[in-house]
């Protein structure tokens, strides 16, 4: 796919954007492709993206999701487990959030976080953390045995590139939200995270749903690879659309829109804008609106 862009300092170079966005859209109309063949043949997806924090799933989401129905493609983010939740059987909250027929669901994070995060912040035992690892290909199996087609996606970014992301999530007040004081904790159990991910991926790393890993210190091509992935696993075919014919639209029957001054419109910022811009402001007549 060619060519990359060198960035200052000792970052790794990035795909060329317009490489990058031309596949990317060739890539999405695929996946629209795949949607359209899990909604026809009444087929269940579970998609879970895993890694360390600030290593790219969520733009990898929002780059699948972007063109897909959100009644048949949604995201499941879990927060923290209530008391209630903490006295279920451990993956008993993340069951009610499996597909149903011609549905895909995408975990940002998943059961998993029992073998990460809980693990090394010391938030489940070393006996709920053992009974996951024995109990979790048990799961997936069950999972995939019902008919469920099951991704997993592991995220792999390196310490310095997570550092600088960081970094720049602290600076930008749009994407502090994202960072957590977990989040900057995990800095410095940089290596107890590595130890955890390994010993999960011994237990789970299992032939009927193996571990993906994608190297997104780029998180262009990260994208594209995962997509791309993705999309070579699933055996979709192209599902012909209903056709569809514009109708005419009938004839007034004599309605008149209300009156515009007992309406209570939201004040025109665009316009405000553009004025300030210079920016000529393209008006619709007003019985072209309703």
């Amino acid at each position: 796919m060619g060519k990359t862009t060198k960035k200052s300092g000792n970052k790794a170079p990035r795909l060329d954007r317009e490489v990058y966005e031309t596949e990317l859209m060739r890539l999405q109309q695929e996946l629209v492709e795949m949607q359209e063949w899990i909604r026809a043949e009444g087929r269940r997806l579970v998609v879970v993206f895993e890694g360390r924090d600030a290593a790219g799933k969520g733009g990898a989401i929002k780059r699948v999701t972007e063109y897909l129905s959100p009644r048949v493609a949604q995201i499941v983010a879990l927060p923290t487990p209530t008391e209630r939740q903490n006295t279920q059987w451990y993956f008993q909250r993340y069951i009610e959030h499996l597909p149903a027929a011609g549905e895909i669901r995408l975990f940002d994070r998943s059961w998993y976080n029992r073998g990460g995060v809980e693990r090394v912040m010391g938030y489940c035992t070393p006996e709920e953390h053992r009974r996951f690892l024995a109990q979790c290909p048990t799961f997936e199996r069950m999972l995939i045995e019902d008919g469920i087609m099951l991704r997993k996606y592991w995220f792999s970014v390196s310490d310095a590139e997570q550092v600088a992301r960081f970094r720049s999530r602290l600076a930008d007040p749009m994407r502090r939200w994202k960072l957590s004081p977990t989040d900057l904790e995990s800095l410095t159990r940089w290596e107890d995270y590595s130890r955890a991910k390994d010993e999960m991926f011994v237990h789970t790393d299992i032939l009927e749903a193996r571990w993906n890993v994608v190297e997104s210190d780029d998180k262009r091509s990260a994208r594209l690879n995962m997509i791309a992935h993705l999309l070579g696993s699933v055996p979709y075919r192209k599902v012909e659309p209903v056709t569809l014919e514009m109708p005419e639209r009938p004839a007034s029957t004599g309605y008149q829109r209300t009156d515009r001054s007992l309406l209570h419109p939201v004040p025109d910022h665009a316009a405000q804008v553009a004025r300030q811009e210079g920016k000529p402001v393209r008006r619709l007549a007003r019985e072209d609106m309703s």
